[in-house]
């Protein structure tokens, strides 16, 4: 292969003004051999077969061998049919004349056509798709190999752009949790400041890295990498998208795309049941808006409420929460107007933090938390606990943070609403801290140090965050 067959990057540079935003130079080597593949090319049996699936055609040629295969394909590259195995009676076999050779794949059908992994409407896309396949990656199989060397995703930093040229993003700096020595006196050393009050605490600045959600795409008409810069081949399943940025790669060059997705709100479909990551970098916010609004609606109006959070609202006022959350978003209206019983909007909190796809404690840390929480030693255990704790992603370490805090003003109301540390750790244990394997015997057996974990974070909670 010639190098001159690639368009080259240089001379495409991208300013920090997104006004002088130049798009990159897409790589057409790869495009170019999709359009010297060889197309299909049908041999069909000239007698009708009665054995003929009905979803065959007249490629379709019974029972034949192998040599005779061969005899009938010879003729011309690209050329294909289908035959009936004779070994395994009942069983199909695509023959295609690729190379000068014949390959023989075996062949199903389960409401489409597929070989592999692709799954196509006919066995023509499906040798169209073969031919490209193969072709490329016979005639290009050094440059594939070596197509991620330069990716101009590093060395144009145009993405960001791309996604949103006219409109500079906020780059938030988190800051680092403080780890805290614990003495063995029960006394506890921290250079932290007490936060008494939270919601009067300026906010903190936040950079969360997320990695991208990837799916296999088609996509119609030619499409670039936009990693590599190199054309994405094939008829069908051509490459992966992000679901969340809509960043277009190789399935190969999705592996080395660095976790700097910024999701689009256009592509979030709803506030419930969403990645919390997604969701915070999708609003740049440092929390969910639910845990927010709701906390806020719930302190102005609901810390002497007998039972906060253990007395259940109505389930169908909670779930008309949960819809205005997931149809209007920010602009919901939670209010005492729409919804005086407090009880709602409390349920509102724990079905949002409970529906979460991955909970508040990630399922990769659960069991440090359950086993810090088994450590006899006070000292120790709270320390064990202060560890998991810095382990959490960001995102559910500053929704943690701001929960616990207020959990804890929610105490300090206890001579109304009966509810102490231990009381909001037996409802909140089950629903920040679910087992990966979601077994119902292990969440029973596992109750008391997941009750354990959250009255101690609450207790502890401004030293611990």
């Amino acid at each position: 292969m010639a190098a001159s067959s690639n368009s080259s990057l240089s001379g495409s540079s991208v300013s920090s003004d997104p006004e002088d935003y130049q798009p990159p130079i897409w790589k057409s080597y790869l495009y170019q051999l999709q359009q010297e593949a060889p197309r299909p090319k049908r041999i069909t049996c000239p007698q009708e077969m009665e054995s003929r699936p009905k979803y065959y055609g007249r490629e379709f040629h019974g029972m034949i061998s192998r040599e005779y295969a061969d005899e009938l394909l010879v003729a011309a590259e690209g050329a294909y049919l289908i035959r009936e195995s004779q070994r395994q009676p009942g069983t199909h076999t695509l023959a295609l004349r690729f190379g000068h050779q014949t390959l023989n794949y075996r062949l199903f059908y389960d409401g489409k056509h597929f070989v592999g992994e692709k799954r196509f409407e006919s066995v023509h896309d499906l040798v169209t798709d073969a031919l490209i396949t193969l072709y490329i990656e016979t005639k290009a199989a050094e440059y594939i190999a070596k197509m991620t060397t330069n990716p101009i995703y590093e060395h144009l930093g145009y993405t960001s752009l791309l996604k949103d040229k006219m409109v500079h993003r906020l780059s938030r700096g988190r800051t680092e949790p403080r780890r805290v020595t614990f003495q063995g006196d029960d006394r506890i050393s921290s250079p932290l400041v007490r936060r008494s009050a939270l919601k009067d605490t300026p906010e903190k600045q936040c950079s969360y890295e997320k990695i991208h959600n990837f799916k296999v795409h088609t996509f119609r008409g030619p499409h670039w990498c936009e990693y590599c810069a190199n054309f994405m081949w094939g008829l069908i399943a051509q490459g992966v998208r992000c679901s969340d940025c809509g960043l277009n790669v190789h399935k190969q060059c999705s592996k080395l795309v660095p976790s700097d997705c910024q999701p689009d709100l256009r592509r979030i479909k709803k506030v419930f049941s969403c990645d919390l990551t997604t969701l915070v970098k999708a609003h740049n916010t440092t929390r969910p808006m639910v845990v927010d609004m709701c906390i806020r609606e719930i302190e102005l109006r609901g810390m002497k409420s007998e039972g906060l959070y253990r007395v259940s609202g109505f389930s169908e006022h909670i779930e008309d929460v949960r819809l205005a959350f997931d149809r209007d978003g920010e602009k919901a209206d939670i209010s005492a107007s729409a919804y005086a019983d407090i009880n709602i909007i409390a349920g509102a909190l724990k079905l949002y933090l409970r529906d979460l796809p991955i909970p508040i404690i990630t399922f990769d840390l659960y069991s440090k938390f359950i086993q810090a929480a088994k450590i006899p030693n006070a000292e120790s255990r709270l320390e064990a606990i202060h560890e998991s704790v810095l382990q959490l992603p960001p995102a559910h370490y500053e929704t943690l943070r701001y929960l616990m805090a207020h959990l804890k003003r929610v105490t300090q109301f206890e001579k109304d609403n009966l509810m102490n540390s231990e009381n909001l750790g037996i409802v909140y244990g089950p629903t920040l801290m679910q087992p990966p394997e979601q077994n119902a015997l292990t969440t029973l057996n596992d109750m008391r140090q997941q009750k354990l974990v959250i009255q101690l974070m609450i207790e502890h909670e401004d030293v611990l965050f």
